[in-house]
């Protein structure tokens, strides 16, 4: 069966990230406002309080990584509280890539990598609402590795490095989100992967997008009632199955507008609509055009894309 965590991540389209090594001693507070590109960050030394904009505060120690596909604005801060009514830190670039926090001399009592990518595909918002929007992973040594390589990749300037950068970057997001729910990570495509029940019927959805499915027709499949599976769904997953579907199915779509081989009926049909006109209706009324419209935007966009 396919692999949904892999085929949305696919989709995204990864790219070169920014990262950098930030030094912390004593106290210090430093405020990321909304940036809307994917944050991550690996605690290389020890710790330190992450509190996202909502949600709840986090102690981030040794080896801890945190992703949020979808970045807001969050706030970082040192175990030592900073004196009441005391400033935000700015952080100081004090060598290439490396920046200090806090008390400006001394060995640091904190090291972290944190950095930035990008989302190549015009569909990202829509994909990134499949996922978590927080993944906190605890005691993978593995994805601290694959931070450095991808630091590391990003800093060379060797043959073929984008294509190494995108690669590793899939494989970094991939091992995130699959050690994600052992540490009980937000309702979202991870969660709903790692329930035995849900799990069979998400990944019957990616595997067999065109079927007409029913939630009945799900529910059967993961051994639930109807009532059980919506509510499990609901709960887990995040959104109601027909949602999540149609929200898979519309990323399909879209991709493969985007391929100028594809025409509008033979899409309609490998997304489960009987008519090219019945996905024309469905298509514009949640993206906002009509499939024809998007594909022109879509080749007009990577022809100027080409041309710059």
């Amino acid at each position: 069966m396919v692999d949904p965590v892999t085929e949305v991540v696919s989709l995204l389209q990864p790219g070169a990230p920014f990262s950098k090594i930030v030094n912390g001693a004593g106290a210090w507070r430093v405020r990321h406002p909304f940036l809307g590109r994917p944050f991550y960050c690996v605690i290389l030394e020890g710790a330190c309080h992450f509190v996202p904009q909502e949600g709840d505060s986090l102690t981030l120690g040794a080896g801890d990584f945190v992703l949020t596909p979808e970045a807001f604005a969050f706030t970082m801060s040192s175990l030592e509280p900073l004196q009441p009514g005391a400033p935000d830190t700015s952080p100081v670039e004090f060598m290439t890539g490396r920046y200090r926090l806090g008390a400006p001399n001394g060995p640091p009592d904190f090291v972290a990598l944190v950095g930035h990518c990008e989302f190549g595909s015009p569909d990202a918002a829509l994909l990134v609402s499949l996922l978590p929007q927080l993944v906190h992973v605890r005691g993978q040594p593995r994805l601290a590795t694959l931070v450095e390589l991808v630091r590391e990749e990003s800093r060379a300037q060797r043959p073929a490095r984008d294509v190494v950068l995108s690669r590793l970057l899939e494989v970094l997001l991939v091992e995130a989100f699959r050690s994600a729910p052992e540490t009980g990570t937000a309702p979202g495509l991870v969660n709903g992967l790692a329930d035995e029940r849900l799990s069979i019927a998400i990944r019957l959805m990616h595997e067999k997008p065109a079927r007409r499915w029913t939630v009945a027709q799900l529910a059967q499949q993961a051994a639930l009632s109807r009532s059980a599976f919506f509510e499990r769904f609901n709960r887990v997953v995040g959104v109601a199955p027909m949602e999540y579907l149609l929200a898979w199915r519309m990323a399909m779509a879209k991709a493969m507008l985007r391929d100028p081989q594809s025409s509008v009926v033979e899409i309609a049909d490998r997304v489960g609509y009987r008519s090219a006109s019945t996905f024309s209706v469905a298509f514009s009324r949640y993206t906002g055009l009509p499939p024809r419209q998007y594909a022109k935007e879509a080749s007009r966009i990577r022809e100027s894309g080409a041309l710059a």
